[in-house]
């Protein structure tokens, strides 16, 4: 497996130097493909840092439908409300073979007394995870099932040699379960916007050759 706490981390995760020590605290544990790591309802008990895979964080009702929320890969965590010790808010599944470092409330409890620097940048990182949950909600509110696949292709998109690239491969199924709709819609949808000359995809590599119009 490939993939560290070293890399890069996104806005949403802590800092790789507090990451890697925090890390060292816990557990280092390894589950295979399509394992549940977490469900909903679940007791909080532990925090969970990526080191190699990647997971998926979803919402599923009892006809076995999905939302997705979102997905980790090395340099995230998840399962960072363990202080309140409530029920999981969500569930967690790999989407690879991976690997976490696995640290209890009572291991996180200790690091952040001794490291009490670490709770402005938790904060912090909460705030981004909260800002792109309030945009997915506005977004499954206020507009239409055109509107949130646009919206998602752009704000998944980043600049690469000056085009705006998806580098993130979303199975058709997966963007359905982001937008709250069928894979039969996104695949009208994408139909569409390839044969408009908004978006070129070449094999799972996917780019915004000009930005999509706002309504259909």
């Amino acid at each position: 497996m490939t993939g560290s706490i070293d890399e890069g981390a996104p806005l949403w995760s802590l800092p790789p130097q507090y990451l890697k020590a925090l890390a060292e605290q816990g557990t280092v544990k390894a589950f295979p493909k399509n394992t549940i790591i977490v469900s909903e309802g679940d007791r909080s008990d532990s925090l969970f840092i990526v080191q190699a895979g990647k997971v998926k964080v979803y919402l599923a009702d009892e006809h076995g439908k999905e939302m997705l929320l979102g997905t980790h890969g090395p340099g995230e965590y998840f399962g960072e409300m363990i202080l309140d010790e409530g029920p999981r808010s969500a569930s967690v599944m790999t989407l690879e073979p991976s690997r976490f470092s696995v640290i209890t409330t009572d291991q996180f409890k200790q690091f952040l007394v001794r490291h009490p620097d670490i709770g402005l940048e938790l904060i912090k990182s909460l705030i981004h995870r909260v800002r792109a949950l309030t945009k997915t909600v506005g977004n499954l509110g206020l507009l239409d099932v055109y509107g949130r696949v646009a919206r998602l292709l752009l704000d998944m998109a980043v600049e690469e040699n000056g085009k705006q690239v998806i580098k993130e491969h979303l199975t058709q199924q997966d963007m359905a379960s982001r937008v709250g709709c069928s894979r039969e819609m996104i695949s009208r949808i994408l139909k569409d916007l390839r044969v408009g000359g908004y978006i070129t995809t070449d094999g799972e590599r996917m780019t915004i050759a000009k930005k999509p119009p706002s309504a259909w």
